[in-house]
């Protein structure tokens, strides 16, 4: 006969189990899991993604670091915790890095805080002396070169030095339940490496203190700043999941202007490009941002690559690419859209498919303010395919392309060269998704 203590272990283990096919039943889609025997509760650390959750699932899936032992198994709470845990770039074996409390990506090994003007003391570069130096009326339309140029660079180098962050592969990086875990300031680069986890993490503020003025940007020139709080260069088999994105505590509107133009902070949030291939991207936060998910660097980027799967997300306060898609084959479903002007970010659009994009958008959701026009949610360049059906605008039925194609010279195609079969999780109605995924995105929903 089993001992009191070991039935009540196993009614810890059915209720849990109970727990994760309500969840299921309910409609929320597939809930990964692993049950920690001594607390009879979910550990995120350990998890890998489920079977058919996306395209990160596909071959030999994505298990991140979850077969890491317990010498390489991190809590970290500093910027300088955070670098040693992550070792070196070429290290593959498998860690878990677990992130408590919030970490500022600009302090030094010892904690101080770092300011644009630690990071520029010592190169020779201000503002004023770089605006006077590349002055549109007296510099012209060229790229810019010479001492102020060069000086730019290297505060910028030091800079990058201290909060861009390189993932190994083998990886899971989560923020600790409780905690409002997260960084800020910082910049998470996953590059030509396989098989990362990035999970329940806040990843705010991530600022470029030395934004490039390019005057042959655009027919007005334009300020260029490094930095995605994500950033995926070559990168296979990702798993991003109950992450929050968003630019506070500063926004675009306070932004200086420059020359006429914006003198832009903030890159991407999520950016994946240079070859990157089989990511699922899922129930996340995005918000307060402009560009925010490039999918794909050029329109030469990589064929046969950039295969993404975006489910389960919420965009709200999104200026435009949400995503932009290039070439890949993306499946977009189960995503909430709120396209009301916030804290300034007012929408372009919401999906650019081109440079032969194969996207499949299906069963998402988007919410329009009076006045707003169905046509403006898609953009391309003429070469582009949007497939799908189901979506839904302030909950009716809508065929985004035909509106978009009755407004617009350079059509969006209605067919794709693909199928979407990983697809574990997917709900063929968007009706409930505005007031479900509220609640069910972004980090600290996961405990």
């Amino acid at each position: 006969m089993a001992s009191p203590s070991h039935r009540r272990s196993l009614r810890k283990r059915r209720t849990a189990l109970l727990s994760v096919a309500a969840v299921a039943a309910a409609g929320l889609g597939a809930v990964p899991f692993v049950m920690n025997a001594n607390a009879g509760a979910v550990d995120l650390a350990h998890q890998a993604l489920p079977a058919k959750d996306g395209w990160a699932a596909s071959g030999s899936g994505t298990t991140g670091g979850s077969k890491a032992d317990s010498a390489h198994t991190f809590t970290v709470s500093t910027r300088a915790q955070l670098v040693k845990a992550l070792g070196s770039a070429t290290d593959s074996t498998p860690k878990i890095i677990k992130i408590k409390g919030t970490i500022d990506a600009n302090t030094d090994d010892a904690g101080k805080k770092l300011t644009c003007a630690d990071y520029a003391s010592g190169t020779g570069y201000s503002l004023s002396a770089y605006l006077k130096a590349f002055d549109p009326a007296t510099y012209g339309k060229k790229a810019p070169s010479g001492t102020q140029e060069k000086a730019r660079a290297a505060a910028q180098t030091k800079q990058k030095k201290n909060i861009v962050f390189r993932v190994p592969a083998n990886t899971t990086v989560v923020g600790v339940p409780g905690t409002k875990a997260g960084i800020t300031g910082g910049s998470l680069q996953v590059q030509d490496v396989d098989n990362v986890i990035i999970r329940n993490l806040s990843l705010t503020a991530t600022e470029d203190c030395f934004p490039q003025w390019d005057p042959t940007d655009g027919s007005a020139g334009e300020w260029n700043s490094n930095y995605d709080s994500v950033t995926l260069r070559g990168a296979t088999h990702v798993w991003a999941d109950h992450n929050t994105f968003s630019d506070a505590p500063f926004f675009d509107k306070s932004e200086q202007t420059h020359f006429g133009r914006k003198y832009q902070v903030h890159d991407g949030a999520l950016d994946i490009t240079n070859g990157s291939d089989l990511v699922t991207v899922e129930r996340n936060q995005f918000t307060n941002h402009d560009k925010t998910m490039l999918i794909g660097s050029s329109d030469t980027d990589s064929v046969g690559k950039l295969r993404v799967s975006i489910h389960h997300n919420v965009w709200k306060g999104i200026t435009q690419r949400a995503p932009l898609a290039r070439i890949g084959q993306i499946h977009l479903y189960n995503n909430v859209y709120d396209t009301t002007t916030l804290n300034g970010y007012a929408p372009k659009y919401s999906l650019d498919s081109r440079a032969k994009a194969q996207v499949v958008a299906e069963h998402n959701s988007w919410t329009l303010p009076s006045g707003a026009k169905v046509a403006k949610l898609l953009s391309g360049d003429g070469t582009g395919s949007v497939a799908g059906t189901g979506n839904l605008v302030n909950g009716k039925s809508t065929d985004l392309v035909a509106a978009y194609n009755s407004a617009n010279s350079k059509k969006l195609k209605t067919t794709v060269n693909w199928k979407p079969t990983l697809t574990s999780g997917l709900q063929t109605s968007a009706t409930t998704l505005p007031t479900e995924l509220l609640k069910t995105t972004g980090a600290g929903v996961l405990s």
